[in-house]
């Protein structure tokens, strides 16, 4: 198989499943950090490196592009009030899968995927159906996965405690931190 794909991450745990699989599966994967809707500024620090380390020790190039929490909070703006899981999570899925289509459009991919369905607390119907319709508007191709399938979550907190990767205990972002504070 010779085909590119931009992994959208959202995190090192998450990512620790489907980068190896799809490397084991033939892909050329190239990973993509969106990291401006997490909060704080710290944070954000450590997610980074978490994700800069699973890409070193899968051998990927990741881009990351700059961090800018005020464009992402400008982006969400009228939907702060919005429950965890509501219309605010839909425009950042939306948000952080755009900017990953553009650069995947800009690297040479021909297909994108994301990690963000390995998590038992996010709707990979919608997660699919946003990538899908991104992915086209791009003229790319989505490669739908389900990764908490087939034990996947379970399996990626156990490879993330045998890597020593940081696990965070929230979504990322501003509204979430209130919520679990």
């Amino acid at each position: 198989m010779d085909k590119r794909l931009l992994l959208h991450i959202c995190c090192a745990p998450d990512a620790c499943v489907p980068i190896p699989d799809l490397l084991a599966e033939g892909w050329e994967v190239h990973g993509f950090f969106y990291g401006s809707n997490i909060h704080p500024l710290d944070e954000y620090a450590r997610r980074l490196e978490a994700v800069r380390f699973i890409s070193s020790h899968n051998a990927i190039p990741c881009s990351v592009p700059d961090y800018s929490p005020e464009e992402w909070l400008a982006l969400v703006h009228g939907l702060e009030h919005e429950p965890e899981g509501g219309r605010r999570c839909e425009r950042c899925f939306r948000i952080q899968l755009e900017a990953a289509a553009r650069e995947a459009v800009r690297l040479g991919c021909e297909y994108m995927s994301t990690t963000l369905t390995i998590s038992p607390h996010k709707n990979v119907a919608l997660i699919n159906e946003i990538g899908g319709e991104v992915s086209r508007s791009h003229g790319l191709k989505w490669e739908a996965r389900i990764w908490r399938k087939n034990n996947g979550f379970l399996r990626s907190v156990r490879l993330s405690r045998e890597l020593g990767l940081y696990r965070q205990n929230y979504c990322g972002c501003v509204f979430s931190v209130r919520k679990d504070a």
